[in-house]
C-alpha cells in the first residue's frame, strides 16, 4: 500500500506542479501582453507628438513664407519709389521734368538744345 500510496502523492505533486507552471506561464503571457501594450501605446503617443510638431512647423514655415512674400514686395515698392525720384532728379537736372513745358522735350523740333532735328530752325545743316 505504501507504494499505492506513494505513487498517488507522486502523481498529487506532479499535478500540483504542472498547476503552478500553468498559472506562471499565464502569468508571464500576460506581464508580456501588458508590456507589449505599453511600447504600442508609447509608440503611439510619440508618432502623434511627431505628427504634431510636424504640423506645426508646416504653419511656421507657412507664417514665414508669406512673412518673406510680403517683406519682398514692399522692398520692390520702396525700389521702385527710390529709381522713380532718381529719374525725377535727373530729369529736374536736365531741365527735362516740366511735361506741361514742350520746350523742355528734347524730341520737340523747336526745342533749343535738339538742334539736330531737322525741323529745327536753328539747325546749322539747313
Amino acid at each position: 500500500m505504501a507504494s499505492h500510496q506513494s505513487g498517488q502523492n507522486i502523481g498529487y505533486q506532479a499535478g500540483e506542479l504542472s498547476g503552478q507552471a500553468q498559472v506562471k506561464k499565464d502569468e508571464l503571457q500576460n506581464k508580456a501582453s501588458d508590456a507589449s501594450q505599453a511600447v504600442r501605446d508609447k509608440a503611439s503617443d510619440a508618432s502623434q507628438a511627431a505628427q504634431n510638431k510636424a504640423g506645426g512647423a508646416s504653419s511656421t514655415a507657412q507664417d514665414i513664407k508669406e512673412q518673406a512674400s510680403h517683406l519682398l514686395q514692399q522692398t520692390g515698392e520702396q525700389v521702385k519709389s527710390m529709381a522713380q525720384g532718381a529719374a525725377d532728379a535727373v530729369k529736374n537736372t536736365l531741365g527735362m521734368n516740366n511735361p506741361n513745358n514742350p520746350s523742355n522735350n528734347p524730341s520737340n523740333p523747336n526745342n533749343p538744345s535738339n538742334l539736330s532735328h531737322p525741323s529745327n530752325p536753328n539747325n546749322p545743316r539747313i
